[in-house]
C-alpha cells in the first residue's frame, strides 16, 4: 500500500461545474478558475465506464459533494487527474512536495 502525506498547500482540487459533451467529453470548470474540455472517452465500455454504453447514463454526470466528477454513487473520477489533463501539468508540479517527500511502498 502506498501512503503520501498532504501537506497545506496541496488541496485536492474541486471541480465546480461539469457538462457533458459529445464523444465521451466532459467541460469543466475549477473553483479555482482553470477550465478546459477533458476526453474521457479511453474509459467508456470498459470496467464499471461499461455504464456509458447508455450514452444517456453519461449525460447525468455531476459535480459530487467533494467536488469530483460522479454518475450516480457508484463512478466518479479524480479531481485532480484530470485537473493534471486540462492543465498538462505533472504531479510534482500540482503538489510539490512531493519532489521532497520519501515514499515506502
Amino acid at each position: 500500500m502506498l501512503f503520501v502525506k498532504r501537506g497545506r498547500n496541496s488541496k485536492m482540487k474541486k471541480i465546480k461545474y461539469v457538462e457533458p459533451l459529445d464523444g465521451f467529453r466532459l467541460r469543466l470548470e475549477y473553483t479555482d478558475g482553470v477550465e478546459g474540455i477533458v476526453d474521457v472517452s479511453h474509459l467508456a465500455g470498459r470496467g464499471v465506464f461499461a455504464a456509458w454504453n447508455d450514452y444517456e447514463f453519461f449525460k447525468i454526470v455531476r459535480v459530487g459533494p467533494n467536488g469530483d466528477v460522479r454518475w450516480d454513487n457508484d463512478i466518479d473520477l479524480c479531481p485532480d487527474a484530470l485537473y493534471l489533463k486540462i492543465t498538462g501539468k505533472s504531479p510534482e508540479q500540482l503538489f510539490p512536495q512531493l519532489r521532497n517527500e520519501s515514499i515506502d511502498a
